[in-house]
């Protein structure tokens, strides 16, 4: 079967850590070729649930110093080395872009719809940054989940952190990994046992799906 040029750009994606993404990251004009292509994904009602916050520069040192404090004040026990770690997540990579997930509560389309395309957001720059020759990697860790740090970061209500981008340019050539057989992830489901009264367990898994 011939392979096209987009499937080999997606069977090419993976991720670079971020210890090993450096400058140069992409400028103004680049990230927002980026943020074009990110921004193109499935948006059930227009709503547009998400938006971007660049983190740069000097930013970055400056959140990593206020992490590192939130870090004491979450767990005042917290050893040195992963006080040091938190201050140093966003020192790596020249630019990380956070993916800000807006959700309308109460709206027809549901919450879940509404992060999943702020997700399908997060994963479409990750393929546009390696696209335009630079390395990326999707990351939370607890700061993506924090109240304090969502605060900091001018986060509003209905809104929380789906990912930070980390992007810059490679310094090695990251392995490639086992891959999921796609053969095993995949089942027909059969009408004839739903027909023959077929009920959902209590584990809530149908017996109407067969490998």
């Amino acid at each position: 079967m011939h392979t096209n040029t987009a499937l080999q750009a997606l069977d090419a994606r993976r991720s670079v850590p971020s210890m090993d993404l450096g400058e140069p990251g992409p400028d103004e004009a680049t990230l927002l070729r980026m943020l074009q292509s990110a921004a193109r994904v499935p948006d059930h009602g227009r709503l547009v649930p998400f938006r971007f916050v660049r983190i740069a520069g000097d930013a970055r040192h400056a959140l990593g110093s206020f992490l590192a404090a939130r870090a004491l004040q979450r767990d005042p026990a917290a050893p040195p080395p992963q006080v040091e770690k938190d201050r140093q997540r966003f020192s790596h990579a020249p630019v990380v872009v956070a993916v800000v997930a807006r959700l309308q509560a109460g709206h027809k389309v549901p919450e879940q719809e509404q992060l999943l395309s702020a997700g399908c957001a997060c994963f479409a720059l990750l393929q546009a940054a390696q696209a335009l020759g630079f390395g990326a990697q999707w990351l939370t860790a607890w700061m993506a989940y924090d109240a304090e740090v969502a605060r900091v970061l001018g986060l509003g209500a209905g809104e929380k952190i789906a990912g930070f981008i980390h992007i810059g340019t490679p310094s090695r050539q990251v392995p490639e990994r086992e891959r999921p057989d796609p053969r095993a992830l995949l089942s027909d489901w059969n009408p004839d046992l739903a027909h023959a009264g077929a009920t959902v367990g209590s584990s809530g898994a149908s017996p109407a799906l067969r490998p």
